[in-house]
């Protein structure tokens, strides 16, 4: 797997402080994809860790799909459109001719993926398009902070979050149009939202909390919130809030000092944790702009 370099000329990513009567904890907001060779300076990582007792982070290549994906060969039969059918087969005519555009434009044969399920499909076309543009999802900001972690004698501590094997599961049974609409969502993102998101990672990786904030979801995310009328999907995803939130009040409850690595979508927004965290009488300071 790709390293990414903690240092560099970048201001490099800003931090939460969320404050009860008796601990704190930082909070590191990460973005996926990241450009391929992208450097940020960890400064005030490394600076939160050096007074840590404590590292939370989910388990490398969890819940999120396109990082998953490329691992989940193995399980084929919940990848495949059943019944001998092809994308042509299941998705609406104008869907499959854009999804054909794009596969021609990034220099795939006439059929790949034509078998594949059209959420994962997509995906797969996403993960070329990003590859081509100099970008990946196979990045992980996790393991490097972890890795600071571990300079440092600070004890890490896993977040059970669901994992791939549960996302597949729950995708089985997604209907049909929802699924269209990811798939349309993710092709979207294909055709013209590349440069979206190469300046999120640029926002993040320069502390601009202000521009990440201005800037639309990543597809991921806004599939995430499609997939949510879907019960056993926003299950899943509600689990994955409730895991994360939990093990912060469980933080909070105690005493010191603590950092926590979590995806900047599910930090912000109506439904994200430092809102959540902030409705519970927690203190949240958000990051300083230099």
């Amino acid at each position: 797997m790709p390293e990414i370099v903690v240092n560099g000329e970048r201001a490099g990513p800003r931090l939460w402080q969320v404050r009860s009567e008796t601990a704190q904890v930082w909070i590191l907001g990460t973005v996926s994809p990241l450009p391929v060779g992208m450097t940020w300076r960890a400064g005030e990582v490394e600076h939160a860790l050096d007074d840590a007792q404590a590292l939370l982070v989910a388990k490398p290549l969890e819940i999120s799909l396109p990082r998953v994906l490329w691992m989940l060969f193995a399980q084929r039969d919940r990848l495949m459109i059943r019944g001998g059918r092809s994308l042509k087969d299941v998705l609406p005519p104008d869907l499959y001719v854009r999804f054909s555009t794009q596969r021609s434009i990034y220099g795939t044969a006439s059929d790949r993926w034509d078998r594949y399920r059209p959420i994962i499909a997509a995906a797969l076309l996403e993960d070329a398009a990003m590859k081509k543009n100099g970008l990946s999802a196979r990045l992980d900001v996790s393991l490097a902070v972890r890795r600071l972690a571990r300079q440092r004698r600070v004890p890490i501590e896993d977040v059970a979050v669901p994992g791939a094997p549960e996302l597949l599961d729950a995708l089985r049974t997604v209907a049909p149009d929802l699924e269209s609409q990811c798939f349309s969502l993710v092709l979207t993102t294909i055709e013209t939202g590349m440069p979206l998101l190469a300046a999120r990672a640029a926002a993040w990786a320069n502390g601009d909390v202000a521009q990440f904030a201005s800037l639309p979801p990543s597809s991921e995310a806004a599939c995430g919130a499609v997939l949510r009328a879907d019960p056993r999907t926003a299950d899943l995803l509600a689990g994955t809030h409730d895991h994360w939130l939990a093990a912060l009040e469980a933080h909070l409850h105690g005493r010191g000092v603590s950092v926590a690595v979590v995806d900047m979508d599910a930090l912000l927004g109506r439904h994200g944790l430092l809102l959540d965290l902030q409705d519970r009488g927690y203190e949240v300071d958000g990051p300083h702009q230099e």
